[in-house]
């Protein structure tokens, strides 16, 4: 009878740490799990969306929208980049899911000269490009042979150019339009000097020079106020703000991950048009 006894606790033990163990396991899955969600069979999974972006005004706006995506349980994890070139790369390589720096013509210029394959999934914002003054300190004193310092990206070069175009300074074959060069200007009454500089170093070259044409995002980082600072900008009705509208851009095949389409709503929200509209007054204009 004794031995019985025995054998009943051990038994009864051996079930214990049985039953402990199956709870212990289940509690460690690494998802976070309240009484409602074992009601409902629901868990909720964090899903990291890492995004590349020019510091001004790129990552500002996108920090805007991090509350919004962490309320669908999104980590939004933004890296600046001062370049051109790597935020695109970085996607193209997997590194980053998606960027936020550029237009559409940049876009489709890097794709063909780097063979990728990275595509727009939203038009969020346009920046007005800007003359600033350096040597010169208006329009109306640039001397003849002046330098004038602009992008050497073929794009934002042509824009440039354009720029120049509108306030008489240039003529340029109107057949060149937004692939403007230099050798598309057929008037230059004052002998014009252009220096091709990469975008990003326009701001800290602006005094070497008697006027430069910067990006407004570049401008910004320099601390030039667009609305206030330009000797002259781009109408927001003209081809170059309908063309260049920065995006938000992924590669190909991932146009309809469900955490890039919620960035895009999240970034065409009523909340960043107003957060624009306010902080940028005007250097940055909202276009959805």
């Amino acid at each position: 009878m004794e031995e019985m006894k025995m054998n009943k606790k051990f038994l009864s033990l051996i079930l214990a740490l049985a039953l402990s163990a199956s709870l212990t396991a289940c509690g460690s899955s690494g998802t976070t799990e309240t009484a409602d969600d074992a009601d409902s069979g629901d868990t909720t999974e964090t899903v990291t969306l890492k995004v590349a972006a020019s510091p001004t005004p790129h990552a500002e706006i996108l920090e805007q929208v991090k509350p919004i995506l962490a309320e669908q349980g999104i980590d939004l994890v933004i890296t600046e980049y001062g370049d051109y070139i790597v935020p695109n790369t970085a996607v193209d390589e997997g590194d980053e899911d998606a960027n936020y720096f550029q237009h559409t013509p940049y876009l489709e210029q890097f794709n063909a000269e780097n063979g990728t394959d990275l595509v727009s999934v939203g038009k969020i914002h346009y920046e007005p490009m800007g003359i600033y003054a350096g040597k010169t300190a208006s329009l109306e004193e640039l001397p003849d042979g002046a330098t004038i310092a602009v992008p050497n990206d073929a794009t934002n070069e042509a824009r440039a150019l354009q720029l120049l175009a509108a306030q008489g300074l240039i003529e340029i074959d109107p057949e060149a339009g937004l692939n403007a060069t230099p050798n598309d200007i057929t008037s230059n009454p004052k002998n014009l000097q252009f220096k091709e500089l990469e975008a990003a170093m326009l701001p800290q070259t602006a005094s070497e020079v008697d006027l430069s044409v910067i990006n407004s995002n570049f401008a910004m980082e320099g601390g030039m106020n667009p609305a206030t600072d330009s000797l002259a900008s781009e109408d927001a009705d003209s081809e170059a703000a309908q063309t260049f509208a920065n995006i938000v851009a992924v590669k190909e095949g991932h146009e309809n991950d469900p955490a890039i389409q919620a960035l895009v709503k999240a970034l065409q929200s009523d909340k960043v048009k107003e957060y624009i509209e306010k902080t940028y007054s005007g250097a940055v204009v909202a276009v959805f």
